[in-house]
């Protein structure tokens, strides 16, 4: 079974969308088989390098009260601790260009290095409120992550996959995706938010149960 996670790193939701799946893909391990590919989508392809304040963008771009932004902010929290993820003070938004360059590299070396470096991503952005700009800190989460240290240096400190990424972004969204996480199986099946880890597992063994037939 291919799935396909089409996010970004700046999404909390993303991050707690890949929690809640990665729940569920423990669940039916040892039943179906999974590959797992992760795709860009920025949210904020236009944010400048150095970043802005989190709570003025978001205020901003979705017309919320500061009350209702913190509302939000609670409700996230809560949904992230759920299924194991935890969300830092969040004070600032940054471009993830060069983060999805890396990622789309890392899936190059292997689906699990990029699952790693994903993971990585996430809990650097939304749990210390890291820069995935810098590229000192790209560097450092590829090297925990299990990348080669080299290879990562030549992705991060040049342009390579610019074009590879704007192109995927382009290709989802001409496929229709206008909100992550979207997550599609087997090319057909989609699934949108940050659904609950039984949601994702049910949906999951349909799917299998669905293929199994053909395959016989």
């Amino acid at each position: 079974m291919k799935i396909d996670f089409v996010s970004d790193i700046a999404c909390p939701w993303c991050a707690v969308g890949l929690n809640s799946l990665e729940r569920a893909l423990k669940k039916v391990a040892g039943e179906i088989e999974v590959e797992l590919h992760f795709h860009p989508y920025e949210l904020n392809p236009t944010m400048a390098p150095e970043g802005t304040d989190g709570g003025d963008y978001l205020r901003a771009k979705y017309g919320m009260s500061r009350e209702q932004l913190e509302v939000n902010r609670d409700n996230l929290r809560a949904r992230g601790a759920a299924v194991g993820f935890q969300f830092g003070e969040m004070k600032r938004i940054w471009n993830t260009f060069d983060a999805h360059r890396l990622m789309y590299w890392a899936g190059l070396q292997s689906l699990e290095l990029q699952r790693n470096l994903k993971h990585a991503l996430l809990n650097s952005y939304h749990g210390a409120g890291d820069n995935p700009g810098n590229h000192a800190v790209l560097l450092d989460l590829a090297d925990k992550s299990g990348l080669d240290h080299a290879g990562a240096a030549g992705v991060i400190n040049s342009d390579l996959y610019s074009n590879e990424v704007r192109a995927e972004e382009k290709f989802w969204q001409q496929a229709g995706i206008q909100s992550i996480p979207s997550i599609i199986i087997n090319e057909k099946h989609l699934i949108t938010g940050g659904q609950a880890p039984e949601v994702f597992e049910q949906i999951l063994r349909e799917v299998s149960a669905q293929i199994e037939p053909e395959a016989s």
